[in-house]
């Protein structure tokens, strides 16, 4: 069993193997901080107030509830004293300059699957630290704080998230691995008690939201029908659904058993290009999952791999098990090869269920 390593001791060993992390371990120490913040404010519930009041509309339509808000303030706050040179988060329509000297730009999602707070499901903190200089080499410019969001997820020097459940946890890889850190709740610490993540690379589990099967393209149908046929259908074993509503805790369980998750774009409006954010959502968790030996991509593309065009870009994602990612991606060639455009709707509910016989990723 691995001794227990205090997250403060493992970022100190970090920083002394790779210099250039110095700033790194600072603000992965300050978002530590606003995670125990949050987690206390979450452990009061109904006692801390309404936290799940809706204070307006937001970019996903669910409305911006008050913690939403509440949660960016802590973590914006947090990282003042940080070397974060360029803020972003969900929570607000641009980017901003944080620290003119800092050297890291910082993007968040502040709470992740707001809309489980009264329902006690997991939610959770995600945050991507990409350096505040561009790729091409350029000094940063302090009145184009987007600039530096606007690189592709492999840019990132570290990422993680923080998890509020029945503990309290940090998801972290500063590209050396990934590791989780409980928080103690009595000393304050972020300590972990495991070894780095390894995720199985195959896995009978799956994550999708299945009220939206009409909604899929050709491909994500074939494949769900694929594991709904079980040990007689063409993959010839039995699958098991795991959906949460809630992607961190999605992922964290991916982590520990290995899975696979499943948000692709669909034919709903304000769904074709997915709904999660690439810079603040994906590229973190496509890191994270990588470092743990895992895979990500959009169906087709890895997602560390993908160029931002703006800071709030929607994008398909799928991640976890490497095979079985890989094998979603051969059920878009298959589709593809046949003829069935990648989001073209072809809803089962049009027609009987035989619509979909002899249908194989194989």
């Amino acid at each position: 069993m691995a001794e227990h390593l205090p997250l403060n001791t493992y970022l100190d060993m970090a920083v002394l193997q790779t210099p250039a992390l110095a700033d790194v371990g600072q603000a992965v120490r300050r978002l530590a901080e606003a995670g125990g913040e949050i987690s206390a404010l979450l452990a009061k519930g109904q006692l801390g107030g309404s936290l799940s009041t809706v204070l307006g509309a937001s970019r996903d339509g669910d409305g911006q509830k008050e913690f939403d808000l509440r949660t960016h303030n802590i973590v914006r706050d947090a990282l003042i004293g940080a070397p974060v040179m360029f803020f972003a988060s969900e929570e607000a329509d641009v980017a901003e300059l944080l620290n003119p000297v800092g050297t890291l730009a910082v993007a968040v999602d502040p709470l992740d699957g707001s809309s489980n707070i009264d329902t006690l499901a997991p939610i959770g903190t995600i945050f991507s630290i990409l350096p505040s200089a561009c790729a091409d080499g350029q000094k940063p410019d302090p009145t184009n704080p987007l600039a530096a969001f606007l690189q592709p997820g492999s840019r990132q020097l570290a990422a993680g998230f923080l998890i509020y459940g029945p503990q309290t946890a940090m998801v972290l890889t500063l590209g050396e691995g990934t590791r989780i850190f409980t928080l103690d709740p009595q000393s304050g610490a972020y300590i972990s008690a495991t070894d780095p993540v390894a995720i199985a690379p195959k896995t009978r589990e799956y994550a999708i939201n299945g009220s939206n099967f009409r909604h899929w393209d050709q491909a994500i149908r074939t494949y769900v029908m694929e594991m709904m046929g079980g040990v007689d259908g063409p993959r010839g074993e039995n699958f098991n659904t795991r959906w949460l509503a809630s992607m961190v805790g999605d992922a964290f369980r991916i982590l520990l058993r290995g899975g696979i998750y499943i948000y692709p774009g669909d034919e709903r409006r304000g769904y074709r290009e997915g709904r999660l954010r690439l810079i603040y959502e994906a590229n973190p968790i496509a890191f994270i999952m990588e470092q743990a030996g895992g895979a990500a991509t959009n169906g087709r593309e890895r997602i560390l791999d993908l160029m931002p065009r703006e800071l709030h870009q929607r994008c398909p994602l799928v991640f976890g098990s490497s095979e079985e990612v890989k094998y979603l991606a051969s059920c878009y060639q298959t589709s593809e090869k046949s003829g069935s455009p990648l989001f073209k709707n072809r809803s089962m509910f049009g027609g009987s269920a035989s619509a979909l016989e002899g249908l194989s990723c194989l």
